[in-house]
Formats: C-alpha cells, sequence, structure tokens
C-alpha cells in the first residue's frame, strides 16, 4: 500500500515538473517574440525617419521648381540653360563640387 501511494506521489510530482517546464518554456517563447518585435519596431521608426527626411528634401525641391516655374519665360529658359547645359552668364564662374556631397 505505501508502495502504491508513493507512485502517485511520483506521478504528481512528474505531472507538476512538466506543467512547470511547459509555462517556462513558454515564458521564454513570449520573451523571443517580444524581443523580436521591438527590433522590428526599431528598423522601421529608422526607415521612417528616412523616409521623412526624403518627402522634406523633395518638397523643397518641388518648392524651388515652382518658384522657377512662376517666373516668366526668359527666366524658366535661363534656369534650363544653367541646369541642364551648364551654361554661365559673360563674366560669371561656376563651381562645381566634385567630391559628391
Amino acid at each position: 500500500m505505501a508502495n502504491q501511494s508513493r507512485k502517485k506521489g511520483g506521478k504528481r510530482a512528474f505531472g507538476k515538473t512538466l506543467i512547470r517546464l511547459f509555462f517556462v518554456l513558454m515564458l521564454l517563447s513570449m520573451l523571443a517574440a517580444y524581443v523580436s518585435n521591438q527590433v522590428t519596431i526599431s528598423s522601421k521608426r529608422a526607415e521612417l525617419e528616412t523616409l521623412n527626411e526624403q518627402i522634406a528634401q523633395q518638397q523643397t525641391e518641388n518648392q524651388e521648381m515652382q518658384r522657377i516655374l512662376s517666373g516668366d519665360a526668359d527666366q524658366i529658359t535661363e534656369w534650363v540653360a544653367r541646369d541642364s547645359y551648364n551654361y554661365a552668364a559673360p563674366n560669371e564662374r561656376i563651381f562645381v563640387d566634385v567630391t559628391g556631397k
């Protein structure tokens, strides 16, 4: 009789250990998912910041184009000649930045 109660106690201890192990593994998997999500959020925030900078740059370029296009035909012609064909006005020096910045 004592032998049977020991077996029941052993089964209960094994069951409790198995349940604890299950919860520990569940906790570890949730922790790994949380860390993974935080890394993803961080990379997406950096991507968003880069895209916002590109938007600001494009808006600046658009404003410059609107300013140029709002002028008269002579100003537009002058801008196209300077920008596209690298022409200069008489007695004007053009400096080109070759550093790539």
